[in-house]
């Protein structure tokens, strides 16, 4: 390689270089390029500084006295701050490192063989959807004309709904439970979908609301759903898949129990005293806090619905029953309520699990999909 004359440089930009070194093939000691003196500074300069210095040495017409042409230099560039990355994941979720992992898989593979074992073909559905499917006004229901109808699910709590406008204007959002897009898929097949319908999934949900101890923001959720038997067997064979996945991983009846009641205890007490059928799906969301808020807030808002107060005390007396025959008593055992819930015990004797479930008139849904048997799962504690 052979040494750059100094002469190839353009003395019109060498003022703002430092000298250079270069080095040649026979020796690697350094040969300082010549610069012109005039060029070279004692002083360390700003670029702004040396533009104006090249600005005031050039004449009148633009061009300066050594010839080519005069430019103003570019300023420094502006060296941001960067700002640190918080390694921590969003709040309300979470990592899954791989012994999280491991635990999470094999809770998991456990629901599947559940649910396979109990005849459920495992489904999936966007975590994306249709904004206007959570919001929908509550008990609305959307048929299918050739078959059945169902009552989609309606998500109360808007705020609580992680939604946004997509760049092509649609509004969406992450689902916040599965039973929506339950709905939707099975409308959508129609047809073509054979009766009874056993399907579950397994899927990631999001809620924006307050965190609790056990309660983020991002949860899992595993469904199993049983559509086209009208009778209380799904409801007992529900039950009896979730007591075989606890009794699977070590769980008993002396840790969990199940209370179980119907909505239909409800709208039994609510006709008793003339209350318009329109005011039910009102009334259950209200009934649905009773272990929530105070109980004379419960009262306040019941009243507030147009239940006159000897309806109110009624219905909270009911509600605090804890015995199948003590309902009986109350309502009578023509009822429909009284009879599918005396059928549902009936069959966990058959089944095997009558000592994990009691009842409880309490236990209800404000959901506009839960129509009859409903039940909940409680860890004695």
């Amino acid at each position: 390689m052979s040494t750059l004359s100094s002469s190839l440089l353009n003395p019109r930009l060498s003022f703002s270089l430092k000298p250079l070194f270069l080095f040649s093939q026979s020796s690697f000691a350094p040969r300082k390029f010549q610069i012109p003196r005039q060029f070279v500074s004692a002083k360390r300069k700003t670029f702004s500084a040396l533009a104006s210095e090249q600005s005031s040495a050039t004449d009148n017409g633009g061009r300066s006295g050594g010839g080519g042409r005069s430019g103003a230099l570019s300023p420094s560039p502006v060296v941001e701050e960067v700002q640190r990355i918080d390694v921590n994941p969003p709040k309300g979720t979470r990592d899954f490192p791989p012994e999280d992992m491991r635990l999470r898989t094999w809770l998991f593979n456990h629901f599947r063989e559940v649910s396979r074992l109990f005849g459920f073909e495992e489904v999936d559905y966007p975590v994306l959807e249709s904004e206007v499917l959570f919001i929908r006004k509550a008990g609305e229901e959307i048929r299918d004309q050739t078959k059945f109808s169902m009552t989609v699910a309606v998500f109360h709590f808007y705020v609580q709904l992680y939604c946004f406008e997509d760049r092509g204007n649609r509004r969406v959002a992450l689902r916040p439970e599965l039973t929506p897009s339950l709905a939707r898929l099975v409308i959508q097949k129609g047809k073509s979908l054979s009766l009874p319908l056993k399907w579950f999934a397994i899927g990631q949900c999001w809620r924006y609301e307050r965190m609790t101890r056990g309660r983020r923001r991002e949860h899992y959720q595993w469904n199993m759903d049983i559509l086209g038997l009208p009778e209380v067997t799904a409801e007992a064979e529900l039950i009896s898949s979730i007591v075989a996945f606890f009794k699977r991983i070590g769980i008993t009846e002396s840790d969990v129990g199940f209370k179980v009641s119907s909505r239909k205890v409800l709208q039994e007490v609510l006709r008793c005293y003339s209350v318009p059928e329109n005011l039910f799906g009102k009334v259950c969301i209200i009934i649905d806090k009773i272990e929530k808020i105070p109980i004379d807030e419960i009262k306040r808002e019941l009243n507030a619905t147009g239940l006159s107060e000897e309806a109110i005390e009624e219905l909270l007396r009911v509600l605090s029953i804890k015995s199948l025959t003590k309902l009986e008593e109350i309502l009578g055992g023509a009822g429909e309520a009284v009879a599918e819930l005396k059928e549902l015990f009936s069959l966990a004797e058959k089944f095997g699990y009558s000592e994990w479930i009691q009842f409880d008139a309490s236990v209800v849904r404000g959901l506009a999909y839960y129509t009859g048997i409903v039940f909940e799962v409680r860890f004695m504690i």
